[in-house]
């Protein structure tokens, strides 16, 4: 890949080589090659020593040659831009190996940076490449040194997919049990010939112990490939996973080893740690209406006063742009752990389904399943709603695909995320099924529209790391650019439920419909995540309220049947349950309230970190008031969209409870407290 740099009419470039050596693990070493000493090598020296890099200079070919030859740099940025001193391009070709490095690497000249020597840009280029090639590069040597000690191990080791089809067994297994790689690689595990000398209950033992993600150590008979058993000392490890969760092994009937692998086809998404604003709160007067009744009748007719296409005038919703910055603390993968999961809906642990039996109701406490599957709600929750929707029978979808699906959407969840992680996806799902229900939701959407609803609950926020929308284009990051700083993690989370999907077959459920019903709920499930996006939250609402709100009070009933009005209720159905937390029961609220306060306290913090503009001044952790920021976000997003909904779907519980957390906010605030309970008497 190539990418020049221009200054003037001229091209000038400088090109990066990428070198990867176990050194990494301790400082990465960069070497810069430049002829002479300018604003550009100085940028790279401060970039290099802010990001902790051991840095290294270098004035002509030969001299860079013989410093790598010392050092083994993990990366090498060679000036272009003056080809009379040299010629980078071909310092870096194989046709000149008396003064090149290529016998020594494979990746060679690989990328052009343009010409810019503002810091915080060369720094954000070390980090990107940091993040990106050098750390995927070091994965995949751990991983070829992985497999080269598998070979060389005394012990027998069978390497599975997820299906039970083994994928590996090393030299040592074919020397105990008498089989050769070629007689087993492909077989599913349950064709190997088992041994009658187990227990019956072993395995249900074994399997019962790695599902609570304990080691199993004990003796298994194994049965070798004449016949014979013999009796081994085995210790099952399970894989622990993302999110700290144990991975199923697919099976122990036939392992003769002592640490048993599992190996799903791990892939990287080329976005790593992408994070959104569904709730960019901003630090807002409160309009001083102490009765919530008065503050609703006078939030209406605001909304009744604009005019369809009002524009959004306030300043704090506005995206910024900024020096480049980028951030990756893990690679979202797409192989979801069968540890905890149930085979079908029938085999949902009975503790967990007694955490859901009153999933259909709103005042469901999504946090007891979350501590009960281990925050891993989304898969369960998920089964039973989509179930109860008959999604399935819709989309001509076996179970079996919509569990894989459901598994693989929640491990692109980040659990390391106070509030935007699968508990939050689940929170949606429920309050999107609790609407679907209601009566007046049910005349205007058809099944498609449901199902499509359901999907979009789901996935509306996948891969989100905790970041808004504005730090991101504050930061240059790649998905601002990609996306022009418009929408970006709501494009983002929408193609990347999809591409998840339709990249395997055991996991796509649109799998079996018909093309041109998929492309519509395809189209649908899109428009409703992107809805998501606050910076077109008045637009939303405003639009729901003079197309829809209006003529129904005027006796208009043919407004439920429009196609642009579905879409109207669809949009406002999914922004009412992404930020419906004000709307729950007051522990609940106030559970979801530190959990939001919290992910947007560490973005301020790295803002502050690394000298970005700081979007969201009152969430400073040392400052903040949880109970005014709380009213400011009631009383400028969630007043007047609920009393549209309200009026539309008629939902008297949850205003009830908008009313009675208001007043817990407020009343801490007269207080003069911060904090989210007062405290002890």
């Amino acid at each position: 890949m190539k990418v020049c740099w221009q200054r003037g009419i001229g091209y000038m470039d400088i090109c990066l080589c990428f070198f990867f050596f176990f050194i990494y693990l301790f400082f990465l070493q960069v070497l810069l090659v430049f002829a002479k000493e300018d604003s550009q090598s100085n940028g790279f020296c401060w970039a290099c020593e802010k990001a902790n890099f051991r840095c290294s200079m270098a004035r002509t070919p030969e001299s860079a040659l013989e410093c790598f030859l010392e050092k083994h740099h993990d990366l090498v940025i060679i000036d272009h831009r003056h080809s009379r001193h040299f010629d980078a391009e071909a310092l870096c070709r194989p046709d000149r190996e008396e003064a090149s490095v290529m016998p020594l690497i494979n990746a060679g000249f690989n990328r052009r940076y343009v010409e810019n020597a503002n810091m915080m840009a060369c720094y954000n280029e070390l980090l990107q490449l940091e993040h990106g090639e050098v750390r995927a590069q070091f994965k995949l040597r751990a991983g070829n040194a992985i497999f080269t000690a598998l070979e060389q191990s005394q012990e027998a080791i069978e390497i599975t997919s997820e299906d039970q089809v083994i994928q590996y067994v090393n030299p040592a297994y074919e020397a105990i049990m008498g089989y050769q790689q070629g007689e087993l690689i492909g077989k599913e595990i349950i064709e190997v010939p088992k041994s009658e000398k187990n227990k019956p209950d072993l395995l249900e033992t074994i399997n019962s112990c790695i599902r609570k993600g304990k080691e199993w150590q004990g003796i298994y008979y194994a049965k070798k490939k004449n016949g014979d058993s013999i009796q081994q000392n085995v210790k099952i490890t399970p894989v622990i996973g993302q999110g700290g969760h144990p991975i199923l092994l697919p099976s122990p009937k036939c392992v003769n080893v002592q640490c048993y692998f599992y190996s799903p086809d791990i892939q990287s998404s080329k976005h790593k740690d992408r994070r959104k604003g569904s709730l960019d709160v901003r630090s807002t007067t409160s309009r001083g209406s102490d009765g919530s009744s008065q503050r609703r009748h006078s939030s209406m007719a605001r909304i009744h006063s604009m005019t369809i296409e009002a524009p959004i005038t306030k300043d704090g919703l506005r995206r910024l742009s900024g020096n480049e910055y980028i951030f990756s603390t893990k690679h979202p993968h797409h192989i979801p752990s069968h540890l905890t999961t149930p085979l079908s809906l029938n085999d949902i642990p009975p503790r967990i389904a007694q955490t859901m039996e009153n999933e259909d109701s709103w005042d469901f406490d999504i946090f007891n399943l979350e501590a009960a599957t281990m925050k891993r709600p989304l898969t369960y929750l998920g089964l039973k709603i989509f179930s109860r929707f008959g999604v399935c029978e819709f989309l001509n979808c076996p179970e079996a695909t919509l569990r894989s699906w459901l598994q693989v959407i929640e491990a692109n969840y980040h659990s390391s995320n106070s509030y935007h992680n699968s508990t939050h996806a689940a929170d949606v799902l429920h309050a999107t099924a609790y609407f679907l229900c209601k009566e007046r939701v049910k005349q205007s959407l058809d099944p498609i529209d449901e199902v499509a609803a359901l999907i979009a609950a789901t996935v509306h926020d996948v891969d989100h790391p905790g970041r808004t929308n504005s730090f991101l284009c504050n930061a240059g990051s790649e998905l601002a650019i990609l996306y022009n700083d418009t929408a970006v993690l709501e494009s983002h989370h929408a193609a990347l439920a999809f591409q998840i999907t339709t990249r395997d077959d055991k996991c796509n459920i649109f799998k079996n419909i018909e093309r041109n019903e998929y492309r519509t709920l395809r189209q649908a499930i899109i428009d409703m995540v992107l809805a998501t996006e606050m910076t077109k939250h008045f637009e939303h609402v405003n639009k729901f309220v003079n197309s829809i709100n209006k003529p129904l009070a005027e006796s208009v009933k043919s407004v439920l049947t429009s196609p642009e009005n579905r879409i109207l209720v669809k949009r406002m159905l999914i922004k009412c349950a992404d930020i419906s937390n004000p709307c729950r029961p007051q522990e609940l609220c106030i559970e979801w309230a530190g959990r939001i306060s919290e992910e947007y306290f560490a973005q301020t913090d790295e803002e502050k970190r690394q000298g970005l503009p700081v979007v969201m001044p009152v969430f400073d952790r040392n400052t903040c008031s949880i109970p005014k920021s709380q009213i400011s976000f009631i009383d400028y997003f969630i007043t007047d969209m609920f009393d549209a909904w309200d009026a539309f779907a008629d939902l008297p519980n949850l205003m009830q409870h908008l009313d009675n957390n208001f007043k817990y906010w407020k009343g801490l605030d007269e207080r003069k407290l911060h904090s989210l309970r007062p405290p002890p008497e």
